[in-house]
Parts: C-alpha cells; sequence; structure tokens
C-alpha cells in the first residue's frame, strides 16, 4: 500500500529491506548443467561435504553483501556450529565437493525454496538455475503445482533467477527504518 507507506515516510522511517513472497509454477523447465557439474536430488547429498560447502557459502556471505541480504530465516551462526539435514536439499557437485545447494521445505500444501546459493568463484555458470530447475521438475513429477520462495528484490540476481521461471509475486514484506 503505497499510500501507508508514505505516511510513514513522513513519519521518519525510510525502507530498509523488501523481501518479494513469490509462487514459483513447477514443470518441465530447461536448464543446461555445466558439463563438469551433475545435480544431486533432493536427500542424496552427503552430512559433511554439505556442512563444508555450508560453511564456505556462509563465510562468503558475511564477506560479501551481509546477512542483511539474507531471507529472515537464514540466519548467521555466532559459533562455528553448522547445522544442515541432507533431507532438506539438493546438491551440485563438481568432482570432489560441492559447489551450489538449494534448500526446499516440504510443506505439505505448498513447499518452500528456503535458500539457492552458489560458490562466489561458480556464479554466472547456470548452476544455481539447474538446481531450481531440477526442484521444480521432481515437484511437477509428484503433482505439486508450484512453490513458494523470498527474495529480497535488491538481490538482483536472485530476482531474475526466479523470474525466468515465470514467478509471481504473492505478497511482500517491507522492514522500515527509522531514519
Amino acid at each position: 500500500d503505497h499510500e501507508l507507506r508514505h505516511q510513514w515516510e513522513r513519519s521518519g522511517f525510510t525502507t530498509g529491506r523488501r523481501e518479494w513472497e513469490l509462487l514459483v509454477p513447477t514443470g518441465p523447465h530447461e536448464a543446461t548443467v555445466p558439463a563438469d557439474v551433475k545435480i544431486l536430488g533432493v536427500g542424496r547429498a552427503e552430512r559433511d561435504p554439505l556442512r563444508v560447502l555450508d560453511r564456505a557459502i556462509r563465510d562468503e556471505v558475511a564477506a560479501g553483501p551481509g546477512w542483511h541480504t539474507m531471507p529472515a530465516e537464514v540466519v548467521a551462526r555466532l559459533d562455528e556450529a553448522t547445522v544442515v539435514d541432507p533431507s532438506k536439499y539438493a546438491v551440485a557437485a563438481q568432482s570432489d565437493r560441492y559447489v551450489g545447494l538449494i534448500r526446499l521445505a516440504q510443506i505439505p500444501r505448498q513447499p518452500r525454496i528456503g535458500l539457492v546459493a552458489v560458490r562466489a568463484g561458480q556464479h554466472r555458470r547456470g548452476i544455481a538455475r539447474a538446481l531450481l530447475a531440477h526442484v521444480l521438475d521432481s515437484l511437477h513429477r509428484v503433482g505439486i503445482p508450484a512453490a513458494s520462495a523470498e527474495v529480497d528484490e535488491a538481490n538482483r540476481a536472485a530476482m531474475a533467477l526466479f523470474d525466468g521461471f515465470a514467478a509471481t509475486r504473492a505478497g511482500s514484506n517491507l522492514e522500515l527504518v527509522h531514519r
């Protein structure tokens, strides 16, 4: 609601961030996986390499864009502990290591994509697109018509990724900050 937002702005608040709630249709999607990368489906990742990838991605986020750019449920961990449940992840594997992941919460009515991440050195190779296509195709095969996701509108790469799969905006969360 633009008028309500303008009232808050007149009261000294500014937009801190906006997170879009997206609905992503499932279905057969074309995505070329790089020749040196293999996608392992949800639940097929090994725990230890997945923890190594999770820790590396967390370090890259902390050193780069920062945790304020992540969806609300992706929290920075203050300790070195990395808790991952392989049953919720599909991964992109390259030789002896994982280079990308996607987390899927299997909520009965509407599965939720909680995170798509690729190691910084592997960006712009189509790995995130291949992971998302794989998960959406898997959901389609079991009769699920759509999945949900949340994306920070300032993350142009993530917005473009989901727009490429015909995601529609179902709602948003607006964080206001007092000046």
